[in-house]
């Protein structure tokens, strides 16, 4: 997901018959980085990432997601002229704020800047000014977010640029952007052009991209034919999501169309999108698909263990839910984190949605996430960390 809607469908399964069969402590086993992956971006090491989410992937949640093993994460999308106009017009997108989406130093990276707009030569001379922007140092709050951390010896860049035709919200389509391009495969292929054009030969340019506008032939005729121009161009991969545009975030992504784009496009890297709740689910469409690797979206929001149970998993390990202690661990890093990119006030009301998702893996989940709901300070939630995480608490383990 890279464009907020609220009309979103509660967790459910991608439609994949058979999946059930999959046994995902074995595939977990036999999941590793696609070396065609890891060959453009070597950090790249693991078959999933955190994918662009509008409102949420600020670098706060960037990182906090990196430290417990996610190796590579997308920026929400970023619309071309509020690029250019240096940030300004971000409210009325209703897509966030540009200094949010900057790498936040040297564990920010590596790092997808994604961009989505309507005209060719203005999607080119933003791709220019995100590399640009991602060449500056690092600003001052960067440099306090971990005395502990490695300083870059150097300013971080993006480690590739990401074309958006994906985003399905009606505002972002009337204006001729995101998900609009899959009706309009010239269109589409311009802009893939012109950024592959202006961005440096040195940074990779990749794609998101849904299945189709809708359901029909005509619709997947015209995704194969963008898909196929971006690999031709000189794209390094793109990811797929199984939903159509038509479809929103409403109903079930369709894993069997990545199952067979796999088979017919074998000797192209993709990454697939949709449905990716807890981390069997990643070793599933893994497996199932046959992948590159898996972007996780709404499934990590406030389970930054996501990612840190996959690993383990790949080694063999149980997964393990987060106990008490490791969720408090998380939630004052995420918040201090949140504080130095944003401030304490905006820090404190943006973090009323990632303690309502957080709550979820509390044994009292319900009791806690009112609880979030009114912090709008510092103090306010450090009031609720004790109350629901403290001394007391840590007796009731993980949530299981």
């Amino acid at each position: 997901m890279t464009c907020n809607d609220n009309n979103a469908t509660p967790p459910s399964p991608g439609v994949a018959p058979g999946v059930e069969a999959i046994d995902t402590t074995i595939a977990a086993r036999a999941a590793g980085p696609d070396p065609r992956v890891t060959a453009i971006c070597p950090a790249f090491d693991a078959p999933f990432f955190q994918a662009g989410l509008a409102g949420y992937s600020d670098a706060a949640m960037r990182i906090v997601a990196r430290r417990h093993g996610c190796p590579y994460c997308v920026t929400e999308a970023l619309l071309d002229r509020t690029v250019l106009a240096g940030g300004r017009g971000f409210a009325k997108a209703d897509l966030g704020e540009l200094h949010d989406n900057v790498p936040g130093g040297a564990e920010d990276h590596p790092l997808a800047g994604q961009i989505m707009g309507s005209d060719p030569d203005e999607m080119a001379a933003a791709a220019v000014k995100m590399v640009e922007q991602g060449r500056r140092p690092a600003r001052a709050y960067r440099e306090g977010l971990d005395a502990d951390a490695p300083v870059a010896p150097a300013p971080v860049t993006f480690a590739s640029i990401d074309v958006n035709l994906a985003c399905p919200v009606k505002k972002i389509r009337r204006k001729t952007r995101g998900g609009h391009w899959l009706s309009d495969p010239a269109g589409a292929i311009a802009i893939l052009r012109a950024v592959r054009d202006a961005t440096p030969s040195e940074i990779p340019c990749t794609l998101k991209i849904r299945r189709g506008s809708d359901d029909s032939p005509e619709a997947e005729r015209r995704f194969f034919e963008i898909f196929d121009a971006a690999y031709e161009i000189g794209y390094a991969w793109a990811t797929v999501h199984g939903r159509t545009v038509e479809q929103k975030y409403v109903g079930p992504s369709r894993w069997t169309f990545l199952r067979d784009l796999v088979c017919a496009r074998p000797d192209r890297p993709i990454l697939g999108s949709g449905d990716v709740w807890d981390v069997h689910d990643i070793f599933r469409m893994l497996t199932y698909t046959g992948v590159s690797a898996v972007s996780v979206a709404r499934g990590c929001i406030g389970n930054p263990w996501i990612f840190r149970q996959a690993r383990r998993m790949m080694a063999g390990l149980e997964p393990g839910a987060p106990t008490i202690e490791e969720q408090r661990a998380a939630l004052e890093d995420h918040f201090r984190l949140s504080v130095a990119v944003n401030g304490e006030r905006r820090a404190g009301l943006l973090m009323r949605k990632f303690g309502i998702r957080f709550s979820r893996h509390h044994p009292r989940g319900e009791e806690v996430r009112r609880a979030f709901i009114g912090v709008s300070s510092t103090e306010q939630w450090m009031a609720v960390l004790e109350r629901f995480y403290g001394a007391d608490a840590l007796a009731l383990g993980p949530a299981g």
